[in-house]
């Protein structure tokens, strides 16, 4: 049975702050068909690869489906009963501040809201703060000082509405696809919109740009202090505007104290954006994590919101600043207070008479009065043992936090902790005392609301496996067992979401932007049906933009331009550590790649961790094509496979955050991250590690093909999926002294048929394993990196193939090569072949021939990328 005569639900993708609604169809056997809304607002029917292949990552495999407590499976009743009897235990002998949740962008509105009011209001501790931390702490600062509120003023609208949009640390085309898409497809109609991109790195955004500032990491400040100056000098400053706005002189001022020639950019390149800039009232300043993740972040926020202020371009079509979010509820956990210096609906911490507001509304015996401790500041405590007991939701904090290292002990060396999540099998979840199992994206109801303010349900099209629970179900749950059974006796999600609407009145009624209070007596079937909608919702307004009529959120109604000054990147690692390591996403893989990797085709395009390094450093570090360097900072080290290109700044690296100790034990980049934070919002540096790079001289190299996963004995290896099974990469230092008994042991096959090719004077081994007529494995070892075809081997294993030692593919059988469209999963050779013989010249022929290209857009510029390497290679003969 193919489902297809099941309905369709609506739904939601559970990635990236776009948002994008997505139409589920069960196929009757444990999977989905999925499919982009064609109505949903923020999509209009797009899907980027990672949604598209969201039906690849359902099922049971690898999944938690039942509690355990110490390891030993058990019911929810003991399960839940241990986790409420021990923190009780803890509050009561501790204190309330002796406890903590650490909570995620993952969950649900609802799931958020629960958490929060557990912690702050019952428990009496502000100690809940969530991953988003990581992510868009230092938007949120940066709103609240000038806006005084968190409010992101646009829509999605503004980037098709604009004449100018300036992507500032946002690679749009790989972390918000869909958006790079509408921006895309509004530039080929309407040439004349200018698009600029400033970025340390040459990034696939950068194929849509007339310019891009390849500035110096960190100096976003000075750049935009730079302009500052520039539209007071260039006569654009919007006098009648700025009558809503203070501190124009202060700002000015200290503007001028900075110097353009920190950026490192060419003085014409940036005139030229200043230019644009000034003489283009349409404009939209679009940033993201390269502005985030900052020991200034706050500031460079503040920087570009200072532009905007100044010009009056805010809130009206096609001008403003805009936050793209990382997670897809990242927006809705602000929306609930889920970071520890917030209360629920923007309402302020700090505040007395709000505290007293939302404790009186949730008839709670207490409510937390000042701010919990942040991510860092959070796992600092657990390590110290001031924090005893620890509830962590849907996040790996012992791979994404930075000196991750030092996380990972603290959780390990904790009194008790308990992981939430759909898998036990993550760094994090491995060191838990209890492990709950939670329902998973596609089996769960409840809404996100992404980067432009819009509420979209997620709706569940499959029930949860085994005895796995929605996260509202289970903290509700947890509350009730603690004492407090009348506040925490929800019945759905439904009547969450109706409080949590109802609060928002009290907001509104203080005059805070964040009010949806046209929905607290929503039904159960209207909030079953409940279409996307952008906040605020109430009687009077939906939606819309914000403060074009210059009315804000701060205490005399004004906006507030700051003073700035350009701060150099935290320095922690002196003249040993020369080079700066900025981190971030790859195109196909999502967080730790929980979910992803369960994708063949997603882990096909890049199925490696790297390090991007500049030739002119490669040279000069010793570091050749495809070998591994060792990356070594003051508080941890890493092994990564060298990526040399001209994409970076020399001086800079470059390196993904996703894998893990189940995919990459030694490619875990954030231990290798210092622990520096933003003051302001106490969001850590991400971007400016300085670390030191050695080769990794390996006394050997394999790559392997199983149908099976593999357990490797090895100091580097990279595990990924592929169609039939796994690949994976190895090197160590140590020789095997017995090829075969380790890679019998390598694969777990002691009675399997052997075909074996040695040379031990060339250190070369190339080993088989059948069972049958059937392919199991097959290793291939050399004393320098593995020459064979990979993307061949990979479609080997299960298959009843004899000849494999070659490593090559047969004459009749081409190698497609590393993939590069992974929507259609069309590989290098396979396009290179296809321009050659049918004389090439567009991403449009290459599309209309192979279908790449034509649905996320992500990989167009690596297509534009190979045409020019074949009119080069045309031009050579």
């Amino acid at each position: 049975m193919d489902g297809a005569g099941l309905p369709e639900t609506r739904s939601t993708c559970p990635y990236c702050g776009v948002g994008c609604g997505v139409l589920l169809r069960a196929d009757g056997q444990g999977g989905l068909h999925v499919r982009g809304d064609p109505d949903h607002p923020a999509n209009k029917g797009r899907l980027c690869s990672k949604g598209l292949a969201l039906g690849e990552t359902v099922g049971t495999g690898g999944r938690l489906l039942s509690p355990h407590v110490n390891g030993r499976e058990t019911g929810w009743d003991t399960a839940l009963q241990t986790v409420a009897d021990r923190f009780s235990d803890t509050i009561r002998k501790h204190g309330p501040d002796s406890v903590a949740f650490y909570v995620s962008g993952q969950m649900l509105t609802e799931d958020y809201y629960v958490a929060n009011k557990l912690m702050k209001g019952f428990i009496g501790s502000a100690n809940i703060d969530t991953n988003s931390r990581l992510c868009m702490a230092s938007t949120v600062a940066g709103h609240r000082r000038a806006f005084g509120t968190d409010t992101v003023p646009g829509t999605y609208e503004d980037l098709e509405e604009a004449d100018l949009v300036v992507l500032v640390g946002s690679n749009l085309a790989w972390c918000h696809p869909v958006l790079y898409q509408r921006l895309a497809a509004e530039k080929e109609k309407r040439p004349g919109l200018k698009v600029v991109v400033i970025d340390p790195r040459r990034t696939a955004t950068c194929d849509l740009a007339d310019l891009h500032l390849q500035l110096r990491g960190g100096t976003d400040v000075a750049l935009f202090n730079g302009l500052l100056r520039a539209i007071h000098e260039g006569g654009a400053v919007d006098k009648a505007y700025m009558a809503h706005v203070d501190g124009f002189d202060a700002a000015l001022c200290a503007a001028s104290d900075d110097c353009l020639d920190e950026t490192g950019l060419d003085r014409r390149d940036i005139r030229a954006f200043f230019d644009l800039f000034l003489r283009t009232d349409r404009t939209v300043t679009v940033f993201s994590q390269g502005v985030n993740q900052s020991a200034s972040g706050a500031d460079k926020v503040n920087a570009i919101l200072n532009c905007h202020l100044v010009t009056g371009r805010i809130g009206l079509p096609g001008m403003g600043p805009f936050s793209v979010t990382g997670q897809p509820n990242a927006m809705g956990g602000r929306e609930v207070g889920g970071l520890a210096n917030m209360l629920a609906c923007h309402l302020d911490i700090e505040n007395a008479d709000h505290r007293q507001a939302v404790r009186n509304f949730w008839d709670a015996p207490a409510i937390a009065d000042h701010a919990g401790l942040k991510a860092v500041d959070m796992f600092r405590a657990v390590g110290r043992g001031q924090i005893k007991a620890l509830w962590i939701i849907h996040t790996n904090p012992a791979v994404t936090m930075p000196d991750a290292d030092a996380v990972r002990d603290a959780i390990r060396g904790c009194d008790f902790t308990v992981v939430s999540d759909i898998t036990g099998a993550t760094d994090t979840a491995r060191l838990a005392h209890v492990l709950l199992p939670a329902a998973a994206w596609g089996e769960k109801d409840g809404t996100v609301t992404n980067s432009d303010r819009t509420i979209s349900r997620q709706r569940a099209a499959m029930p949860p496996p085994g005895q796995s629970r929605p996260d509202w179900q289970i903290l509700a749950e947890v509350g009730r067992r603690m004492g407090w059974h009348k506040a925490f006796d929800y019945e759905n999600p439904a009547e969450i979401f109706r409080e949590h609407a109802a609060l928002s009145h009290i907001a509104g009624q203080f005059g805070l932007d964040f009010d949806i209070s046209a929905l607290s007596d929503l039904s159960d079937p209207g909030y079953d049906d409940l279409a996307p909608a952008r906040w605020p919702l109430t009687r009077t307004r939906q939606g819309g933009r914000f403060f074009a009529d210059g009315r804000f959120y701060t205490p005399n109604g004004k906006a507030q331009m700051l003073a700035l000054h350009y701060r150099p990147p935290t320095e922690r690692s002196g003249p040993r550590f020369p080079f700066r390591l900025n981190t971030g996403r790859v195109r196909d893989q999502w967080h730790t790649m929980t979910r992803t990797a369960l994708s063949p085709r997603l882990s096909a395009h890049l199925a490696e961790p790297f390090l991007e390094i500049h030739r002119d450093d490669a040279a000069r570090t010793g570091l050749g094509p495809a070998s591994l360097v060792q990356v070594t900072s003051p508080v941890g080290s890493a092994i990564l496979r060298t990526l040399i290109t001209d994409r970076v700044r020399p001086g800079e690296v470059f390196a993904p955050m996703h894998w893990t100790s189940d995919t990459a034990p030694s490619a875990r980049i954030d231990a290798v991250v210092p622990d520096v934070v933003d003051p302001v919002s106490g969001q850590p540096d991400s971007k400016a590690a300085g670390v030191a790079l050695t080769p990794f001289r390996a006394d050997w190299y394999g790559f392997a093909v199983s149908s099976a996963p593999m357990t490797p004995a090895a100091d580097y290896w990279a595990l990924a999926r592929t169609p039939g099974g796994w690949r994976l990469e190895l090197a160590a230092l140590g020789t095997p002294s017995d090829w075969e008994r380790y890679a019998r042991d390598l694969f777990n096959c002691p009675d399997a048929t052997l075909q074996m090719v040695q040379d031990a004077g060339r250190g070369m081994a190339r080993l088989a394993f059948h069972r049958g007529d059937r392919l199991l494995g097959a290793l291939f070892v050399a004393r320098e990196p593995v020459a064979v075809m990979r993307d061949h081997l990979v479609t080997l294993p299960g298959t009843d193939v004899q000849c494999v030692l070659t490593g090559q593919s047969p004459a009749d059988r081409p190698d497609p090569g590393p993939i590069v469209c992974s929507c259609f999963g069309v590989g290098v050779n396979t396009l290179l072949a296809a321009i050659e013989a049918q004389a090439m010249t567009s991403v449009g022929q290459i599309g209309a021939a192979l279908q790449a290209g034509t649905n996320c857009g992500s990989c167009r510029p690596e297509l534009t990328a190979l045409l020019a390497r074949a009119r080069i290679q045309e031009a050579a003969e």
